[in-house]
């Protein structure tokens, strides 16, 4: 349900190493500050992890099961009981978890449980082993912010709710971060671009105390907002450009779906719009070419052209979609109920084919031989659409002119001759260049050569007529889908019972009722009732996912780390109270992601510095608390597009079709036919941001694989954040990277001045900042052991220095 994280962990890597903890259940102190334990928050994690492996959905050794409060509660086949509320030396449980006998502790094998986690379990059972709903599952809660006794951390409601989590576990914040940090930070964060060294400093040096508040506003009108923000999105959706399997074929006019997404954030669209535009865009109330192409986002995934079993390969299309759609707009693995109830979440299988009952009109990709037929839709102007009509009905009415004269020839012919013309349409036309003159009359051939000509001048206007212009979404649906059945064990080959659309159970909504489609319909319309529902303020998911998505991209994980599973197996939110709060604000301001940010981002918790300060580094490690900044390692794109702006040639052109970077021999020879829809850009547009390379699933780009680049088969909640020798082997050794190094030294003037220049102007380029002394003098030292010492050419040296502060931590790491 929740992917493993990767760690790995380098032999040899020139940047510091960033340990990363593993969520094991709530931290020591947040249990010791708290009053009542919370069975969904504290208690569930920690029977989900111990104890399901042999209590839980698929086990019940001795007749226990921990997946309830009846089964829970009940007594065993030993005739104990493993919790009796209230009474901690009769539950079964606390004997077996504390245990020092190796055939009777539990677990009897793995991690056994923490001090912290058992006097926990302790604590719940003397509170009444009280059974809640699971938290996610239970409408949002209305919370007035806290009342902290620090005025200044009570100007904004997001500070007093981080405020009060750490006065309640005797920590403090962390101080303000420096300007400098600041400004870099909201550039990242907000654009996915570096500050150059000017506007570091103009903000550095600007008295104003509002001059964040105003920095953060003209970020938000940047038109790199889209492009940063919108990569998120499309990590999400599982962007891509191409069908995978063996022949990786294109998807024509994916690239419009990644641009309508950044027009969309940088437009501000109301996020509830921007998700019924998605789902239901050819079914709103007005339909225009940007909710057609909205609907790209059914046509992004994987795509076998020639399946062994074309059913079985149906329906893992729209298990790929109702498993996106799950995760991405609801936090909820509902694809865990493909084939049987969900093990964990109360989802049983007729949810998961009620929601596949609401996607049943769409339909596959295309078909072999015709693999554009269902997802590129004509958006041509009227205009357009009349020139080509008037040039169509000039060419049939040519045809059938030229098919009555052709007649006249073929009756006068033999038979076979005339046999021959009824045949396919190379024997026919054989037949008539050798025959049909013979048959006619003088004034019929010449009125036949004639018509031949006008033919052939309107085939001519037809070819310099503007070209059409289609989207890639659902151009064809079926508007009365068959039945939908719940499968057995999810064979598409053994249906069982019928069932209708409906919403998970776990909301208790009604049975929804569905449109019957009209005689012309073109859908179901049941993709509209599905979309209305998800963006329902009601829904008590819709704006908690999003509101936990915003946090993680701005604070580096979300108040709930697992993003894409709120369900039961997710790691519970540090903060429930502030993440319902951020959720009913996001609906009453408008859906407006715009005003979340400015929110967040002036407020003091995000402006905290990253510093390690005792003795919150070690009470929370973790920093479960949020008492600092969580620094990160730039991202795949933002390594890249960093280089591009320290050289000064990057291309901020935004839009448009995608390019092709530049790929050596070895890497086009890892496809089945190397090179096999590769193209070849221009420099100019290989310059451009990585957001518009084109995403070919059998061939991603290496340098932003080496930075923990997506999977694009799969929705991806968050990237790894990995430290691994393929990244140093790209920064150091790659051909990009010694490209960009040549091309910044070539901007800053390096064969014309001095090493000292050189490393002044270098480290002004790279890192926004003027040179220490120490670090003109090393610099200076290295360039001239690298022309003494290894007899490199004084250019090379240069263009090496300059790598080797690419290379730096100040460059790759974002404080």
């Amino acid at each position: 349900m929740i992917p493993l994280r990767r760690f790995r962990i380098p032999s040899l890597w020139p940047i510091a190493i960033v340990l990363l903890v593993a969520f094991d259940g709530p931290s020591p102190m947040v249990i010791a500050a708290e009053t009542v334990v919370n069975f969904t928050q504290d208690v569930q994690p920690i029977l989900a992890k111990h104890c399901y492996a042999c209590h839980g959905p698929d086990v019940a050794e001795g007749g226990l099961r921990f997946t309830d409060a009846e089964a829970a509660l009940a007594e065993t086949e030993s005739g104990a009981f493993a919790i009796v509320p209230g009474d901690v030396e009769a539950s079964h449980l606390i004997a077996r978890i504390t245990s020092d006998d190796e055939y009777e502790q539990m677990p009897p094998e793995g991690d056994r449980l923490t001090a912290a986690q058992i006097q926990t379990l302790k604590t719940w059972i003397e509170q009444g082993a009280t059974w809640n709903k699971h938290w996610a599952f239970e409408p949002m809660k209305q919370s007035a912010p806290p009342k902290v006794d620090a005025d200044e951390w009570n100007a904004n409601p997001i500070d007093a709710f981080i405020y009060d989590s750490l006065a309640q576990a005797n920590l403090k914040p962390n101080p303000p971060a420096d300007r400098a940090t600041l400004i870099r930070r909201a550039f990242y964060d907000l654009t996915g671009l570096p500050p150059t060294a000017e506007q570091v400093q103009s903000f550095v040096n600007d008295p104003d105390p509002k001059a964040f508040e105003r920095l953060v506003d003209e970020l938000l009108q940047s038109p790199h907002y889209g492009e940063q923000w919108g990569r998120h999105w499309l990590d999400l959706v599982r962007y891509a450009e191409t069908n995978s399997y063996e022949r990786d074929g294109v998807k024509p006019n994916a690239w419009k779906y990644r641009d309508y997404v950044i027009k969309s954030l940088n437009d501000d669209k109301p996020y509830d719009q921007f998700v019924r535009e998605q789902l239901a865009g050819d079914e709103l109330d007005e339909v225009t070419v940007e909710t057609l192409t909205a609907t790209g986002y059914y046509r992004l995934g994987i795509w076998d052209d020639e399946p062994a079993d074309p059913l079985q390969a149906r329906f893992d299309e729209f298990d790929d979609i109702i498993t996106t759609t799950g995760q991405a707009f609801l936090g909820l693995t509902i694809n865990c109920a493909r084939c049987h109830d969900h093990k964990i979440d109360p989802i049983p299988q007729t949810d998961y084919y009620g929601m596949l009952a609401f996607l049943a009109d769409i339909t596959p990709w295309g078909r072999r031989g015709n693999n554009n037929e269902n997802n590129q839709i004509d958006v041509s102007t009227d205009e357009v659409n009349r020139l080509y009509q008037e040039n169509d009905d000039q060419r049939r009415k040519l045809e059938s002119e030229m098919r009555e004269i052709e007649q006249a020839g073929i009756v006068k012919m033999s038979a076979p001759d005339q046999r021959a013309t009824e045949g396919n349409q190379r024997e026919r036309d054989r037949v008539l260049r050798d025959k049909l003159k013979d048959n006619l009359s003088g004034q019929q051939w010449s009125q036949y050569q004639e018509l031949k000509q006008q033919f052939e001048t309107v085939k001519d206007a037809a070819a310099k007529l503007p070209p059409r212009e289609n989207v890639m979404g659902l151009a064809v649906c079926n508007p009365r889908p068959g039945q939908t059945f719940v499968l057995f064990r999810g064979n598409p080959h053994s249906p069982a019972d019928p069932v209708v659309p409906q919403f998970p159970s776990i909301f208790d909504e009604t049975v929804p009722e569905i449109p019957e489609p009209e005689p012309d319909a073109r859908s179901a319309g049941r993709r509209r009732v599905l979309a209305d529902w998800i963006t329902s303020p009601e829904n008590r998911l819709t704006a908690r996912v999003m509101a936990n998505r915003i946090w993680q991209f701005h604070f580096g994980r979300g108040i709930v780390r697992s993003s894409n599973n709120f369900g039961q197996l997710g790691v519970p939110p540090t903060h429930p109270e502030l993440l319902d709060w951020l959720g009913h604000r996001l609906i009453d301001e408008g859906w407006k992601l715009k005003s979340m940010h400015r929110l967040i981002m002036n407020s003091r918790a995000y402006q905290m510095s990253s510093q390690a300060i005792e003795p919150a580094v070690s009470q929370d490690p973790n920093n479960d608390l949020f008492w600092r900044y969580d620094p990160r390692r730039l991202r795949a794109e933002e390594v890249r597009d960093s280089m591009l702006a320290s050289a000064g040639v990057l291309n901020r052109k935004t839009y448009g079709p995608s390019f092709y970077e530049k790929l050596s021999a070895e890497v086009l020879a890892g496809q089945s036919r190397p090179g096999d829809g590769w193209g070849d850009s221009p420099q100019q547009q290989r310059d451009r941001r990585s957001l518009y390379i084109h995403v070919k699933r059998s061939l991603l780009t290496p340098l932003l694989t080496a930075f923990d680049f997506p999977d694009p088969d799969l929705t991806c909640e968050e990237r790894f954040a990995t430290l691994q020798p393929g990244q140093a082997l790209a920064l150091l050794n790659g051909d990009f990277a010694h490209s960009q190094a040549s091309r910044l030294a070539e901007s800053i003037g390096a064969a014309e001045t001095d090493n000292v220049a050189v490393v002044e102007r270098t480290i002004f380029a790279a890192l926004q900042r003027s040179a220490t002394a120490e670090e003109v003098s090393r610099g200076d030292r290295l360039i001239q052991s690298l022309i003494d010492e290894h007899g490199l050419s004084r250019s090379r040296a240069t263009q090496l220095y300059c790598l080797s502060v690419l290379n730096w931590n100040e460059f790759l790491f974002l404080d």
